[in-house]
Formats: structure tokens, sequence, C-alpha cells
């Protein structure tokens, strides 16, 4: 399974759950894991963190766990279309796409191949929203992406606070 991180994901666990000055261990973790192809950002996820600024962005910015979590790949512009059309609306305008933000692409990537990837969120399940403010996790739902948050993902890969770096 490869697990494809939402930007909200990386934000949301430095400044509230993880702070990288205080966990240290769960951040070599995830480089770790994306060194393995188990965890990966889409460039798309990973520009919207860029451009901010302070230790998550210098973090990410690394050479290392950039090269680590940075998915090599790019998604099919028919699949974004499609996620757009069949996950929010088929008769969207400008300003609903400029709405949707980068989000039909973190799930076009998931949706190439939904057997063994899923899709990290953040995001909490809004069925009553509509077309544009519909969020990640219920257009995933609609057209057959796993979705799960990063919780789910440490307990599927076991993280805990005394891991260490496994031997070359």
């Amino acid at each position: 399974m490869i697990y494809l991180l939402d930007a909200d994901t990386l934000i949301k666990a430095d400044s509230t759950y993880y702070p990288r000055k205080r966990f240290a261990v769960f951040w070599e973790w995830l480089a770790h894991n994306g060194s393995k192809g188990v965890l990966k950002i889409p460039v798309e996820q990973y520009e919207e963190i860029i451009v901010g600024r302070g230790d998550l962005v210098a973090w990410l910015k690394d050479a290392n766990n950039k090269e680590a979590l940075l998915l090599d790949e790019e998604v099919d512009p028919k699949v974004i279309e499609s996620v757009v059309a069949n996950g929010y609306a088929p008769d969207r305008d400008e300003t609903e796409l400029e709405n949707l933000g980068r989000d039909p692409f973190l799930i076009s990537y998931g949706l190439t191949s939904t057997r063994d990837r899923c899709i990290v969120t953040f995001e909490v399940s809004a069925p009553s929203k509509s077309r544009a403010n519909r969020k990640i996790p219920d257009v995933c739902h609609a057209l057959g992406v796993n979705c799960v948050t990063l919780f789910d993902v440490i307990e599927a890969l076991d993280f805990t606070t005394d891991w260490t770096v496994p031997p070359s």
C-alpha cells in the first residue's frame, strides 16, 4: 500500500500532534517510510506546503526528505478531469474550480491504482456538502478510493515513539 499524504496531514501533524522539535522520531519515521515507497506526497500537495515558512517547510525542502517523500510521477489530466466531473460537479464554473484547489490531483493519484493506494487526510467527511465544497473523504468514497487519517496510518505501519531506523 502506498499512502498519499494531503498537505493538511503534514501541516497538522507538525502544528498540533507531532511538532518536529518534540517528536523528531516521528519525522524520521515518515522519511524512512517515504524512502521505502510506503508514504509519498504528490508534488501538488508538496508545493502547497513549501510556499510557507517554518520548521516543516525547511524539513520538506531538505534534499533527503524531499527525495524520500516526493511522489515521482505525474497524474493524467484525463483522470483529474474525471475526478472533478464525477467527484465534485460536471458543470462547475471558474470560481468552483479555484475552490477545489489541489485536492482533485491528490485523489487522482489514488484513483490510478485503487487497490494499492490510499489517501491520507485530516479532512472530515461532510456528506451534506456539495459541488466544490465536498470533502476529500466523501469524494474518495464516491470514486472508490481508499481514504484514512494519519492516525490510521500510524496504526497500520505500527509507529511507536521508540522506533529507530532499521539497520541497512
